[in-house]
């Protein structure tokens, strides 16, 4: 889960919680995360093939005919004549070789997939059934220049190199299937996925700027944003755990640091910190503000957090997620679940994954 910032009248930036730098480093299997680290790598790794074949990849890389989808009332491309069978299961091997990179911030490029994963999908309006991840409409301007979305073209560009190796899968199921790897390979609960979200093709179905959370605002904020998805109370929480994994980042959103000293390893840990430390607050030189540990400033909570767990309905599952660790895995795991899916299309035939982490 991610807030934004929205700009205001004195100029503070939009909140886009992680920076990614486009690099696409194979790697060995993840057998072990680290904490979080104050300054950059070493040795840069050469340039890759990243954005080679955009070209093919903009135009959905099959081909097929288009039709009006009325859901999204966009034209999209026909899944139906896509003739490769995909291989999901490959894919998500070749999703986790590409995470690891000790030249990006915490060594990984988890956390920026589960944002993106998390910022297609938030978008959805269950009155009016538009947004979400079906379209992955972030591909187009004005969507892909939301202030929510700082930083975001670098995770699509990174996932550039896997849509041209299986031209056939939609950019929404990449982007989802991107986000559960993340989760799973960092530690994370198993997310059951499915197939099935279609791309559009033209920018007809982007959102309105201004659906996804506020970091500046109250719990009342929080409950309308997800409320109009469809969550209740206790999903809201639950994926605001996902700020286990990940760091703020000045240039981007005006905030600055991790939640937690380990940003690559997805744990309760998040929802401890929150419920156990003493937060101040600290002045940002952009003129805003976010709290900070009093023990150890280096990481963060932003201010709606702290709002919503003053909130007592809020924070009985903060407190309950912080003791229980079992219990916000499998939370986490149905709220990711269903934010994925909101507003797809399925047919009710797709068969529904279950992927083997490569760690174990």
């Amino acid at each position: 889960m991610s807030f934004t910032i929205r700009p205001l009248a004195t100029g503070l930036p939009r909140f886009g919680s992680r920076v990614l730098l486009a690099n696409a480093a194979r790697r060995a299997p993840l057998t072990s995360v680290r904490g979080y680290t104050t300054s950059g790598g070493s040795t840069k790794k050469s340039s890759n093939n990243t954005l080679l074949f955009l070209g093919l990849a903009a135009l959905g890389g099959a081909g097929g005919y288009y039709y009006h989808n009325s859901q999204q009332g966009v034209k999209v491309l026909d899944s139906s004549n896509k003739k490769k069978e995909i291989d999901y299961n490959q894919v998500y091997k070749d999703i986790a070789e590409i995470l690891e990179d000790n030249d990006y911030d915490d060594g990984s490029y988890g956390p920026v997939l589960l944002r993106l994963a998390w910022h297609a999908s938030g978008t959805y309006d269950k009155d009016t059934k538009t947004g979400g991840s079906n379209g992955a409409t972030m591909r187009f301007e004005p969507e892909a220049t939301h202030g929510a979305n700082n930083g975001l073209k670098v995770a699509r560009d990174l996932l550039e190199q896997i849509h041209a190796k299986y031209p056939e899968i939609s950019y929404g199921d990449l982007w989802t299937l991107a986000g559960v790897c993340a989760i799973q390979e960092l530690g994370g609960p198993t997310i059951p996925w499915r197939p099935g979200r279609q791309d559009a093709m033209t920018a007809e179905s982007c959102t309105p700027d201004g659906r996804l959370p506020d970091a500046a605002q109250k719990e009342k904020h929080a409950r309308d944003i997800f409320y109009r998805m469809g969550f209740n109370d206790q999903e809201i929480v639950a994926l605001v755990g996902g700020h286990a994994l990940g760091r703020c980042h000045p240039d981007r959103s005006g905030f600055d640091g991790p939640w937690i000293e380990s940003p690559t390893v997805f744990s309760n840990e998040y929802f401890k910190a929150l419920t156990e430390r003493k937060w101040i607050k600290k002045e940002l030189p952009n003129g805003g503000w976010q709290y900070v540990d009093k023990a150890n400033p280096d990481v963060m909570m932003l201010p709606i957090e702290l709002a919503m767990y003053q909130d007592k309905e809020f924070k009985k599952y903060f407190d309950e997620y912080a003791k229980d660790e079992a219990k916000f895995f499998e939370d986490f795991s149905k709220a990711f679940k269903k934010l994925t899916e909101l507003g797809v299309p399925f047919k009710g035939d797709e068969k529904v994954y279950v992927f083997q982490k490569t760690t174990e």
